[in-house]
C-alpha cells in the first residue's frame, strides 16, 4: 500500500510538472506577444491600425534669425515639419524691409533633398532631436507694452509725419 502511495504521488508530481511547463510556455507566448506589439508601437509600425502613424508629422522645430543687416528682430526664420523617419518640410521666410521671400525645401531622411541654409539645417536638426519648440531666451516674448533690451525703438514713419 505504501508503493501505491509512493507512486499516486510521483505521477501526480510528473502530472503538476507537465501542467507547470504547459502554463509557463503560454504565459512565454503572450509576454513575446506584448514585447512584439509595443516594440510596433514605439517603431511606428502599427500605422493606421494603432496609434502611430510613421508617416505624420511629429518633430518639430523653429529657428528665427536675422537674415539680413537692414533687418533686427528675429523677424527670419526656418521651420521644419518631419515625420517619425525624418521625412518633410522645411519651411524659411526671409524678411526685409521691401519684401519678404518664402522657400520651402523637401527633407528626406533627415537630409534635405537640397541644399540646406545652416539655419534650416539646424531646425531639420533640431526636430529630429525633439528640441525645436522649447522657449529660448531670444524667441521668448516680452511683457505687454515692455520692449527687449535688444529692441531698437521704433522710427516714426514719413508718412506720419513729425510729432
Amino acid at each position: 500500500m505504501l508503493t501505491v502511495t509512493v507512486i499516486a504521488i510521483a505521477a501526480a508530481g510528473v502530472v503538476a510538472g507537465v501542467i507547470g511547463i504547459i502554463v509557463g510556455a503560454v504565459a512565454s507566448r503572450r509576454a513575446a506577444r506584448a514585447v512584439r506589439e509595443c516594440r510596433d508601437l514605439v517603431q511606428g509600425a502599427v500605422g493606421s491600425r494603432g496609434t502611430v502613424d510613421p508617416k505624420a508629422l511629429r518633430d518639430i522645430a523653429i529657428v528665427r534669425y536675422d537674415a539680413l543687416h537692414e533687418m533686427s528682430g528675429q523677424l527670419s526664420f526656418s521651420l521644419a515639419f518631419l515625420n517619425a523617419v525624418g521625412d518633410g518640410v522645411v519651411l524659411s521666410s526671409i524678411n526685409g524691409r521691401a519684401e519678404t521671400r518664402t522657400y520651402a525645401k523637401p527633407v528626406v531622411a533627415g537630409q534635405g533633398t537640397e541644399e540646406l541654409s545652416p539655419e534650416e539645417a539646424q531646425a531639420v536638426h533640431s526636430a529630429r532631436l525633439g528640441t525645436g519648440l522649447l522657449p529660448s531666451e531670444e524667441t521668448t516674448r516680452p511683457a505687454r507694452g515692455q520692449r527687449r533690451r535688444s529692441q531698437k525703438p521704433p522710427i516714426a514713419s514719413a508718412a506720419q509725419g513729425p510729432r
